[in-house]
């Protein structure tokens, strides 16, 4: 409406007219009354409901696939199947705010409804269904548990899954879902930012490796850094139930934490506590957080998960505070940045030569030196990275941050069996973690396994709603690779609004524009992409996706060429 309100209320009109509204007419449906760009609308039959929702949403995305980005007009719907207060022509009562609310957490273009709906349609229409787990609505007093219907998929029983898709990712529901918000820092010197975020995000990792918590991801919950926002409206963004809030002081060598947890849902506080400590005392107090954490939320460990969770942690508060200076750095992606980050990781390695996390971010930043040539000798690198791996599992072997390092330098070495198999350990060892099931997701992808790349994306993203581009690509590639390229094209383009130089992301979306028959878009995006990247060269940019097979590289760099991208 902002760029184009005549346009924009002519297009609204035009689709009341020949499709949303005939269509809920078709379906036995009563428009009550409609709020500016929505509407409320009863059926009275849940099937009739969904079916209806079905085809508005599926006709809109085709009248969408051939319109201009920015006139697009995407709808989102909620349905919910209760009880209801007539009051002559409107409607109200919980059933009509339930069904509002689970519109607000439809993706665009998409349809939420509830398990009591859920329950009335799932024998009767013939669409797929993704379990969104337990969602905390605003002003509905109990969680309730929704649903997304998946447009334009099939049915499980009309797909014949392939065997590497059996092991599904378990549902959120029941589960207890917790954001760790970063800590405040109260030393009083700026430079102590990152050892307040370093505290966070341990205890964070720690609480992930938990199989009954659903633990939303640093990314995610970092985002709200430095924002004075309302802790219940935080809790809603990040889809969960609790949070965790805290503050670090940090002087000399003396040490104060003081955490409390939150119900994202009222804002009461749960528990709080204050800890003091040498900096020596840094990890027991950070277990000891972690270990009331669960305590207040009456999570049962497993003998495994405790002796995972609580083990000793030994290193030095130096050796620590290179790691925490050097992750600070590490997640710029440059290579300057890359650079000086490896050298506090072996600063810290050099103190502690079994201290895991130097050995895993080492790991981490060793391989992307190889894959990126930003490094002489890349067989060395990833021969290094694999001893960081082997050394860290030597000192625990149930650290499954090991097992991501060793499918990272599998999959550029093209032993693709071998990084699936550590992706899978890896997810078993920290089944809340976000980064575990993206890079399992993408081990995945490049081995041709692309329907469970998109669980595992589709996962890692519940697990970071809100900074989840890098998953988004590798569920866009692998979408492509599906053949549904409508998909791809618009999870593409969700990416590149906010990182619009992204290479993956742009030649994912020129590939699937092309296939769409949309050729002059194709061509247009591809002069976008050298304007941004003048040196951009096909064959520099398709080595550094190690694909198993050879047809699922062709498939997506042909329509980069044929779209005008230079060899």
């Amino acid at each position: 409406m902002g760029t184009d309100e005549e346009g924009t209320l002519a297009r609204l009109k035009a689709a009341r007219k020949n499709l949303i509204d005939p269509t809920i007419a078709a379906h036995r449906g009563r428009i009550v009354k409609t709020t500016g760009d929505g509407m409320l609308v009863e059926f009275g039959s849940a099937v009739d409901a969904v079916r209806s929702s079905v085809e508005v949403q599926s006709r809109m995305a085709e009248l969408n696939a051939s319109a201009p980005q920015q006139q697009r007009i995407e709808f989102r719907i909620g349905i919910h199947v209760g009880d209801i207060i007539i009051d002559n022509d409107d409607i109200f009562g919980d059933g009509v705010n339930i069904a509002a609310r689970l519109e607000n957490i439809a993706d665009p273009g998409g349809i939420c409804l509830s398990d009591d709906a859920y329950r009335q349609i799932r024998s009767k229409v013939d669409a797929a269904f993704e379990d969104m787990g337990q969602q905390n609505l605003k002003n509905i007093t109990e969680p309730i548990r929704a649903w997304r219907i998946k447009i334009g998929a099939r049915t499980s029983a009309e797909r014949h899954p392939t065997p590497a898709e059996s092991h599904r990712v378990r549902p959120f529901s029941g589960k207890p879902s917790i954001a760790v918000l970063p800590f405040q820092n109260m030393s009083g010197d700026s430079e102590q930012e990152y050892f307040a975020d370093g505290i966070a995000e341990d205890v964070l990792t720690t609480l992930s490796k938990i199989q009954e918590l659903m633990v939303i991801a640093r990314n995610s919950s970092f985002a709200f850094k430095g924002q004075n926002r309302d802790i219940r409206e935080i809790g809603q963004i990040l889809g969960a139930r609790y949070l965790l809030e805290g503050s670090v002081r940090k002087i000399g060598n003396r040490i104060r934490l003081t955490a409390q947890l939150i119900d994202g849902r009222d804002g009461g506080h749960l528990w709080a506590d204050r800890f003091d400590g040498d900096l020596d005392d840094v990890f027991d107090l950070q277990d000891r957080i972690t270990q009331e954490i669960v305590e207040a939320l009456e999570v049962q460990l497993t003998v495994g998960e405790r002796a995972r969770v609580w083990r000793k942690r030994s290193g030095s508060p130096l050796a620590y505070e290179y790691v925490l200076k050097g992750r600070a750095l590490y997640v710029n992606f440059a290579r300057q940045t890359h650079a000086q980050a490896r050298k506090l990781f072996e600063q810290a390695v050099e103190i502690n030569a079994s201290f895991m996390p130097a050995l895993y971010l080492l790991g981490l930043t060793l391989t992307d030196q190889a894959r990126f040539g930003w490094i002489k000798d890349e067989n060395e690198a990833y021969q290094a990275a694999l001893g960081c791996a082997d050394r860290a599992l030597a000192a625990d072997p149930s650290f499954g941050e090991a097992y991501l390092v060793i499918g990272y330098v599998r999959i550029y070495q093209h032993r693709h069996d071998e990084a699936v198999a550590a992706g899978e350990t890896a997810i078993s060892l920290a089944p809340s973690s976000s980064d575990a099931h993206h890079m399992a997701g993408m081990y995945h992808g490049y081995a041709g396994n692309f329907r469970k790349a998109v669980l595992y994306e589709e996962h890692a993203q519940r697990l970071s709603p809100i900074e989840r581009n890098e998953s988004m690509v590798d569920e866009a590639r692998a979408r492509f690779h599906l053949g549904d390229f409508a998909a791809a094209h618009d999870i593409a383009s969700r990416v590149l609004r906010q990182r619009p130089l992204w290479l993956t992301a742009q030649s994912t979306l020129i590939a699937a524009l092309w296939n769409l028959g949309r050729q002059d878009e194709a061509r247009s995006i591809s002069t976008d992409l050298l304007a941004g990247h003048p040196s951009f060269s096909l064959a520099r940019w398709a080595r550094l996706l190690p694909y198993r097979r050879q047809g699922d590289l062709d498939a997506l760099v042909n329509p980069l060429r044929m779209a005008g991208l230079p060899e």
